[in-house]
């Protein structure tokens, strides 16, 4: 059976990371914390739910938590015309979907965010099912995602690639290799360490090591 492919989306086919961690700023500054940008970035990618607590502790999350998700959201849609495709994103979908491999996009976001990246992509044709957030019972780093997306898929040996650590940790839990690329502002260290098995500078290079070989064969270039 071909493998399938599973796509984080944000951060790796689309450039979003920075927007969510200004929302982020944003929202906190609301309520009088002012949080530091850099270490915002280090929680994009985690779940939502998780935010808060790992950045201002269980007491922030505990009176703030809820007010702060509601906020957030909102923020980044103000900006979410601002969000381009990677460079070679939709190239890479599309030679990947030729050579065979069913490809799902995972997102624990909603139905309508996920629809406008893949319009944002103009890859319709080339993906055959995307996860939301009510497919996703624990976000990542648990694998919830990632067995979601398999079941989209109907079954079979799979593979994640992700830009951040929170994507290959989930990929780790559910016991599939995972590929990073370093789009979403995390080092190739950090993400080997979190299980990658082999890490791309961005999509468009993934795209361009495809050209003469297989998903397969790289995946065992670690």
């Amino acid at each position: 059976m071909p493998l399938v492919v599973i796509f984080d989306i944000d951060g790796t086919l689309v450039d979003t990371n920075y927007q969510h961690a200004l929302a982020w700023y944003r929202a906190f500054r609301r309520e009088g914390i002012v949080m530091p940008i850099w270490q915002i970035h280090r929680a994009i990618g985690i779940g939502s739910d998780r935010v808060v607590e790992m950045l201002a502790g269980e007491e922030v999350e505990a009176k703030l938590g809820e007010t702060l998700r509601d906020a957030q959201g909102p923020l980044y849609k103000e900006m979410i015309d601002e969000v381009e495709p990677m460079q070679g994103a939709h190239a890479l979908l599309r030679d990947l979907k030729r050579a065979g491999h069913p490809v799902i996009l995972a997102s624990s976001a909603e139905a309508d965010e996920a629809e406008h990246y893949i319009e944002l992509l103009d890859a319709r044709e080339f993906v055959d099912g995307y996860t939301t957030s009510d497919d996703v019972r624990a976000t990542k780093p648990e694998p919830d995602i990632v067995h979601a997306a398999i079941e989209k898929a109907g079954g079979g040996p799979a593979v994640m690639i992700g830009d951040s650590t929170w994507d290959c940790k989930a990929a780790t839990r559910a016991e599939l290799p995972s590929i990073g690329v370093l789009t979403g502002g995390f080092s190739e260290q950090e993400l080997t360490e979190a299980g990658a098995t082999v890490v791309f500078d961005s999509v468009e290079h993934l795209h361009d090591h495809l050209s003469a070989t297989t998903l397969e064969e790289t995946i065992r270039m670690s």
